[in-house]
């Protein structure tokens, strides 16, 4: 009858302890959604404290006059046809003139506006230190190209 009483006593334990456990998961959980819905209202409180820019007041009767961007100086001297992202290389083809190791290019398009020198440069795998029109050389560039950017030489 004595082990009855033990074992209905340990029993009676292990409920009260998973029980305690369960309320103790509970608690945390709670907590836990607390600081979620906290940073929540931190984060909608940073939107709406964030102005919007002043509107620029129109003259009434004139339309507003994009910004013109000028070509940059220099010859047009290819397109670019080709980039490859995991090389940093541009493929240009030269419609006119030549170009060099050491002559400055300046890479214009869309999204696209950067200026460097010829450092490296390939043709049909082959390392060369100048290029004719008609060609079509890889060029090692230090921006992301887009095909269709204009390439100028600088002088």
């Amino acid at each position: 009858m004595a082990a009855k009483k033990k074992a209905k006593a340990k029993r009676k334990a292990a409920k009260k302890k998973s029980s305690k456990k369960v309320a103790r998961k509970k608690v945390i959980r709670r907590a836990a959604k607390k600081k979620v819905a906290a940073k929540k209202r931190v984060k909608a409180k940073a939107k709406k404290s964030t102005k919007a820019p002043a509107k620029v007041a129109r003259q009434p009767g004139r339309a507003p006059t994009p910004a013109a961007s000028a070509p940059p100086a220099g010859q047009s001297i290819g397109v670019v046809t080709h980039y490859f992202t995991h090389l940093g290389v541009a493929i240009v083809q030269l419609d006119s003139g030549s170009l060099r190791e050491g002559d400055t290019v300046h890479i214009k398009g869309h999204t696209s506006d950067f200026q460097q020198r010829v450092e490296s440069m390939e043709l049909d795998h082959v390392h060369v230190s100048e290029a004719f029109a008609g060609q079509s050389v890889g060029l090692r560039v230090r921006d992301h190209a887009r095909e269709h950017d204009v390439v100028y030489k600088v002088t």
